[in-house]
């Protein structure tokens, strides 16, 4: 996570990151994320037989970080030493666990390390694991488990007496980057010496160590929005000055239409729209053709007094002078800034909503 004015808890402890067959494509994106940035780990390896021997940021962003690939968990503590966790790093259709992640996860519990999973299936539920982890000392945390109905919270409406100013990060796809370019804006806002903050709203901000947040898609329906605005407001009474909400799925999306509940709960005065122009159909979807950002935009609009303020780009698979056309062609239509955020920061982003943080 981006660097908060408020105090960073120290990590929880040293991690590998269980990715087997995955990290080369989008169902990855919890293990992209943990590579990029985390405060609750520190993570020393990627699990990933297809990609074994490649440094993980090069693989990702083009830049090496440091940490490597490797072929299984025996070869993970050869080259990064004993790690306290193995985190699953999956993000599969439906949230199930692949059949591939088993024997990682299976030796991880024999040898006494936790285990993390941001999975819809429960890995604590599973007899084989649950007696491993019993016998070993080790903890399954599954970080999908919702709380108890007592700790949730109904919406309200307090959200729109809240000082801050809230952006909303939606998309026009689920797995587009949504995440990422809402830690940069709250990175590049606390440069400027802006206090910021992140609502994460999946497992994966979480495991990044998000200060405030929940985890939509597991959550009753009734308590969705309140949830949203619970965390917004958390994070305005602790002082900061914009809180940018991290989108799930996108209102037009067959089978993950989380924006709605975005829109209502967080009722954020700005949006910032995350497009993938070389998408034609919803990732995993073929049937299911992308709507656009115009058609995002109109719908998002019609919704609230939100405005989308701008578009960020992600670039899989564009080379850069086709993201740079692609920016060109969407400001031109859309009269918005457009710009790739891991490539060309997100300066201008900010600019754009500079007058809806002094008004």
């Amino acid at each position: 996570m981006p660097p908060t004015s408020q105090a960073a808890p120290p990590p929880e402890g040293s991690a590998v990151v269980l990715c087997e067959g995955s990290f080369g494509d989008t169902s990855g994106k919890t293990a992209h994320g943990l590579v990029r940035t985390t405060r609750r780990y520190r993570v020393r390896a990627v699990i990933d037989s297809l990609l074994a021997g490649k440094d993980a940021g090069t693989v990702l962003d083009g830049r090496a970080n440091g940490i490597p690939i490797v072929r299984d968990l025996d070869e993970a503590m050869r080259v990064a030493g004993r790690p306290d966790f193995v985190v699953v790093g999956v993000a599969t259709h439906g949230g199930v666990l692949p059949p591939e992640c088993r024997p990682a996860i299976r030796q991880a519990l024999e040898r006494g390390l936790h285990v993390d999973s941001g999975l819809h299936q429960f890995i604590g539920d599973d007899e084989e694991f649950a007696a491993l982890a019993k016998k070993s000392g080790a903890r399954i945390r599954d970080v999908r488990r919702t709380p108890p109905r007592s700790a949730m919270h109904a919406f309200t409406g307090e959200v729109l007496r809240a000082p801050s100013l809230r952006v909303a990060v939606l998309g026009t796809d689920s797995g587009v980057g949504k995440r990422t370019t809402s830690q940069l804006l709250v990175a590049g806002l606390e440069e400027r010496g802006v206090r910021a903050a992140l609502v994460g709203t999946g497992q994966t901000a979480w495991m990044q160590g998000a200060p405030y947040g929940l985890i939509l898609d597991s959550l009753v329906n009734d308590f969705v929005s309140g949830e949203i605005e619970h965390q917004v407001l958390r994070a305005t009474h602790d002082g900061n000055q914009v809180v940018i909400v991290e989108g799930q799925g996108c209102l037009t999306h067959p089978a993950y239409p989380g924006g709605f509940e975005i829109l209502a709960g967080a009722q954020p005065q700005a949006v910032v729209l995350q497009h993938a122009p070389a998408r034609a159909h919803h990732d995993g979807w073929p049937g299911f053709p992308i709507s656009g950002p115009e058609r995002e935009r109109t719908l998002i609009e019609m919704l609230g007094p939100a405005k989308v303020v701008a578009v960020t780009l992600n670039h899989e698979q564009l080379t850069p002078d086709q993201v740079r056309q692609s920016a060109r062609e969407i400001e031109a239509r859309l009269g918005l800034p457009c710009c790739d955020p891991l490539v060309d920061g997100v300066g201008r982003i900010l600019e754009a909503l500079e007058p809806l943080r002094r008004s």
